[in-house]
């Protein structure tokens, strides 16, 4: 009685709240969490989940990106300079075109010759009377210049004109002239497409430390490769004289043993970071070319006809018809002018292939007289420390050299008895022995044979002992023996370097934008996270609520 009793009253009273809480809509609110528990811890943890992915995945992107944008970054080089230089000698133009690494090696660059062009017909001291003249020659070369040079550095490659012995002659002989000449020259480069640094006329001593530079440069005197391919100064490495035999001028360069002693022809030289006191000196007039003009004047002064005389430096058999013009008609024959100068009179020269009279008329062209015996003065009243060491000979020096079929280096018994024997031959063996060289070569190598001899023993102080340590070379690698490499090497000193580029895996606006993407992500994604933490703390808070029913 009692149980059913207190049945029907609980089933009373749920009945009564249950009516009154379906009535109040807040009580449903409330009432909510208890009526459904599971379901809302189901959907806080699911978006926690996928928060926390996103934040773990954008700090491991933004790691990953920064690393790889600093260790796979790559240093590149500024690229390549190029640099063009026009050696303008006496019997000819040469254009050579050079190329270094834009970042240099301790100021200088670490130039290489990429191409050489001879132009077509004589030095441009020849183009006095017709300076117009001057531009079609120049033309073919530079055209293959601009094709070997990529046509967007063309305005910033430097193009150059060095004038040597040949206008410093004109200059004193005629200065007017000169001038014009170079204003020719400059009107011309000033229509290129270059970058025109000037024409010059450089001084003997100038012609002679460049000579002496690209020797070295070339010898790898000045850099070397260790062996981690990077550049060093050679360590304890000797330097090595120049001789340059040109067609109006010689040039002796070297350090004497004593580089400290005052002479009037050292000159400072600073590349790569060192320092070199170079001796050097350049002898105007003793270029093969004048120098056999001032041979011909003589065999004309001391003939006994002013219209054929023997040329024992001629090979025999051979004849030359010259104006008085073409051998008198220099600054250094003027000495030598006959009394009735006739400039268009025209001398037959007769070859007789005469090796000892060819040396003792070669022997007057050098004034030893001048010295009185003084061991640092060879000839001409100039002072020379003694010679030290190696050298290397090119230009002229190499050419005669190698038509006596000789080369690199020798005795000096060698060299004597291959020019006796040169000289010996008639021209019709000669024309066989070298079919093809030039006539105007051909005939004057016996000449020059004697002019090296004369000028190496008698002048330079070069004996038995020390010849050997002549190289007679042309050229080293790819690159010509000549004053231009140096030039351009000195020049490289005042061009300023550029600095090394560096390349990154990723554009640096593309890196900053996923970088920003992916921080502002993150913080969304951190900020997401901090918010449930807290509405999940809240609603545990007000989910507990119970309900108790007390029976009566």
């Amino acid at each position: 009685m009692t149980t059913a009793y207190t049945a029907e009253k609980t089933n009373s009273f749920l009945s009564a709240v249950s009516s009154d809480l379906s009535e109040c809509s807040w009580c449903r609110c409330v009432a909510l969490p208890v009526c459904s528990l599971g379901e809302p811890r189901m959907l806080t943890r699911t978006p926690s989940v996928v928060a926390q992915v996103f934040l773990l995945l954008s700090v491991i992107l933004i790691i990953a990106i920064a690393v790889i944008q600093i260790n796979q970054q790559k240093i590149l080089s500024p690229g390549l300079k190029y640099g063009i230089v026009l050696d303008a000698g006496s019997s000819r133009t040469t254009v050579y075109v050079y190329e270094w690494p834009a970042e240099k090696e301790n100021d200088t660059g670490v130039v290489s010759q990429t191409f050489k062009c001879d132009v077509k017909g004589p030095g441009i001291s020849s183009y006095e009377h017709n300076t117009g003249a001057l531009a079609k020659p120049l033309d073919e070369c530079l055209n293959k210049v601009k094709e070997r040079i990529p046509v967007h550095l063309h305005k910033s490659t430097s193009i150059y004109l060095g004038a040597t012995a040949g206008m410093r002659l004109l200059r004193l002989q005629n200065e007017t002239a000169a001038n014009e000449v170079l204003a020719s020259v400059q009107n011309y480069f000033r229509a290129q497409p270059f970058r025109f640094r000037g024409a010059h006329i450089i001084t003997g001593p100038e012609e002679g430390v460049y000579g002496w530079i690209t020797a070295n440069y070339l010898m790898g005197n000045f850099l070397e490769r260790n062996l981690w391919r990077t550049w060093v100064h050679p360590y304890r490495k000797e330097t090595m004289g120049a001789l340059d035999l040109g067609g109006a001028s010689t040039q002796i360069s070297f350090i004497p043993e004593d580089s400290q002693e005052n002479f009037n022809n050292t000159m400072q030289v600073k590349l790569y970071g060192y320092d070199y006191n170079v001796y050097t000196h350049s002898f105007q007039c003793y270029g093969r070319e004048e120098a056999e003009k001032r041979l011909l004047a003589l065999l004309l002064q001391k003939s006994s006809t002013s219209s054929s005389v023997d040329n024992p430096c001629y090979p025999r058999n051979y004849e030359a018809a010259l104006t008085v013009k073409y051998f008198c008609g220099s600054l250094c024959t003027q000495s030598l002018r006959p009394a009735n100068y006739y400039p268009n009179q025209s001398v037959i020269f007769h070859g007789t292939g005469d090796p000892g009279l060819c040396q003792e008329m070669v022997s007057l062209l050098f004034n030893f007289t001048t010295c009185r015996n003084q061991e640092d003065c060879p000839f001409s009243g100039i002072h020379q420390p003694k010679v030290k060491g190696n050298f290397v000979a090119f230009s002229g020096f190499y050419y005669t050299i190698n038509a006596l079929n000789l080369s690199g280096h020798f005795s000096l018994a060698d060299f004597n008895s291959s020019m006796w024997f040169f000289c010996s031959q008639s021209w019709a063996q000669l024309q066989f022995m070298l079919p093809k060289s030039e006539e105007i070569y051909t005939r004057s190598y016996c000449f020059s044979a004697n002019f090296i001899y004369y000028l190496l023993v008698h002048g330079y102080n070069f004996d038995a002992g020390n010849w050997p340590q002549i190289h007679f070379q042309k050229e080293v690698g790819n690159s010509s023996i000549a004053w231009s490499l140096g030039y351009m090497l000195s020049l490289t000193n005042m061009i300023p370097a550029e600095g090394k580029l560096i390349q990154l895996p990723l554009k640096p606006s593309l890196f900053a934008g996923l970088l920003i993407f992916l921080t502002v992500l993150a913080l969304l994604c951190l900020f997401f996270l901090v918010y449930l933490c807290i509405v999940s703390r809240n609603q545990k808070v007000n989910s507990h609520v119970e309900y108790v029913f007390t029976p009566e």
